[in-house]
């Protein structure tokens, strides 16, 4: 079972709900998907025990957090995934984003990430309640 903080990706079909956007380094992308802004204060509740746990958050610029403002550009474009949203359960996992890759495609903490370029063709692509599906893992015998 996914838990907080374990770095699995859960396995099942999820909606894309939202798109966040730091529009201070991009403009658009061209989609149907509604869109809202990153700006320096937001931040990601990943706090079980909050009430405002698995949602957008506004802290001080200074303040620890899962900052939606990273220096690393994986944020510029995110997709909130309707992961534990409705009803929001604690410890059951936060932050399932839809976001730019590192480089090498290197892990993340269970988020989907793809290249910007395959980002923005996916989403100029997808319909206004696009949805996603997960499988398992499988693992190839050598």
């Amino acid at each position: 079972m996914k838990r907080e903080g374990d770095g699995a990706t859960p396995v099942g079909r999820y909606r894309l709900l939202r798109l966040e956007i730091r529009r201070d380094r991009i403009i658009g992308p061209q989609t149907l998907v509604p869109t809202g802004t990153i700006r320096p204060q937001d931040a990601w509740s990943e706090e079980p025990e909050s009430g405002r746990y698995n949602r957008k958050i506004q802290r001080c610029p200074i303040a620890a957090g899962d900052r939606l403002t990273r220096s690393d550009r994986l944020y510029d474009v995110i997709g909130i995934l309707d992961w534990n949203i409705c009803p929001r359960i604690s410890y059951r996992g936060s932050a399932i984003f839809l976001h730019l890759c590192r480089p090498g495609y290197g892990p993340t903490a269970g988020c989907i990430a793809l290249q910007p370029a395959d980002l923005k063709r996916l989403l100029a692509a997808c319909s206004r309640k696009p949805e996603f599906v997960v499988g398992p893992v499988t693992r190839r015998k050598i």
